[in-house]
């Protein structure tokens, strides 16, 4: 396979990636067969994929704007992936253009991609890291010189802990960041799965399993099992709901669709 000139020499081309499979689902041109080939396998299963990452891409814009509401002007992206239309630093610039954002990533091409796409933009920092790594992530240059941590920050984790195992331990990597942050800091999260009382469907099923064999493995979890991942934070209005349920942007966002999504969303303040 022929390496396009803008993936970095020491990627896999055969080997799918979670941030370039979201990067396809979202319309994007950033990623190779294989990551297609899993991507639309996993379509086949269940077609309204597509739709899940879109509205967890808008919970994402709608958080960032209630944070720059609550006076949050700065904000750190964990497992930001490829740049799409609507990155942080664009909305909340957009109200501020004195925000400051970093973005953190593993995968190289989503850092890659980051990075370009920043130009001369001194009020944002891309760093590659793994972010169950909080104690790195948080003492390296990119972070340290971009965020002040005696002033609130938003920690953005959007659809990404699906894919940090209980064996991973979410509740201290989260911990560790948390510790971090001043009073009236903020954290954002969106995770997939369902409730106690729904029923998976047999395409979800099957999607789950083409997704963890052929991309990464995931972890879903209920909307209980969220709320756990928020100790130390006070959950704000209307707490853990159905992604799209979270400051809905229509009526229609809280149908019928909207109360079977298959994921939750909620926002926490540290006191």
């Amino acid at each position: 396979m022929e390496r396009p000139n803008w993936a970095p020499g020491d990627i896999d081309l055969e080997r799918p990636s979670v941030a370039r499979v979201y990067d396809y689902w979202l319309g994007g041109a950033h990623n190779f067969a294989a990551d297609r080939a899993a991507a639309e396998k996993t379509l086949e299963a269940m077609p309204e994929i597509r739709t899940v990452v879109l509205n967890h891409r808008a919970f994402l814009r709608r958080a960032v704007r209630y944070l720059l509401g609550q006076g949050v002007r700065q904000f750190l992206d964990l497992g930001s992936g490829i740049p799409t239309v609507g990155n942080v630093h664009e909305i909340a610039q957009a109200a501020d253009p004195g925000a400051r954002v970093v973005y953190v990533d593993l995968d190289p091409v989503a850092v890659a991609h980051s990075r370009s796409l920043l130009g001369d933009n001194t009020q944002v920092s891309v760093l590659q890291a793994d972010i169950r790594d909080a104690l790195g992530v948080l003492s390296s240059p990119e972070v340290t010189k971009q965020l002040d941590f005696d002033e609130p920050v938003g920690v953005l984790m959007i659809a990404l802990l699906h894919f940090v195992s209980d064996e991973d331990d979410p509740w201290g990597i989260i911990g560790r960041y948390r510790d971090r942050l001043a009073p009236g800091s903020y954290l954002a999260i969106s995770q997939a799965g369902y409730d106690e009382d729904d029923v998976e469907s047999s395409a979800s099923v099957r999607a789950r399993r083409i997704y963890d064999r052929q991309v990464t493995q995931s972890t879903f979890r209920n909307r209980t099992e969220l709320g756990r991942l928020f100790d130390g934070f006070t959950l704000v209005e209307p707490g853990v709901v159905r992604v799209p349920a979270w400051h809905p942007e229509s009526p229609a966002d809280v149908e019928e669709a909207g109360r079977r999504f298959p994921g939750f969303a909620a926002v926490g303040r540290k006191e």
